[in-house]
């Protein structure tokens, strides 16, 4: 899980951070939360949670990437 790690970063760091998250999303499952458009543009699925007027936590979510992109799972 990361936190708006990449708040602070200009824009060539962000590019080699986000080459790095790309690495990693093979091996790994990453929980990134941002503001960045650039970092949301590389997920596979979006998270939104607000919070209502009346205390009530809204929960809304959008996958990004085709379903034919994802790595077959092996039944074995």
């Amino acid at each position: 899980v990361m936190d708006e790690v990449e708040a602070a970063l200009d824009d060539v760091n962000l590019q080699r951070l986000i080459g790095l998250f790309e690495q990693l999303r093979t091996q790994s499952q990453l929980i990134v939360i941002t503001h960045q458009k650039a970092t949301m543009e590389i997920a596979d699925a979006l998270y939104g949670v607000s919070m209502q007027g009346d205390g009530i936590t809204a929960v809304i979510s959008q996958r990004m990437r085709d379903e034919k992109l994802a790595a077959p799972v092996s039944a074995n």
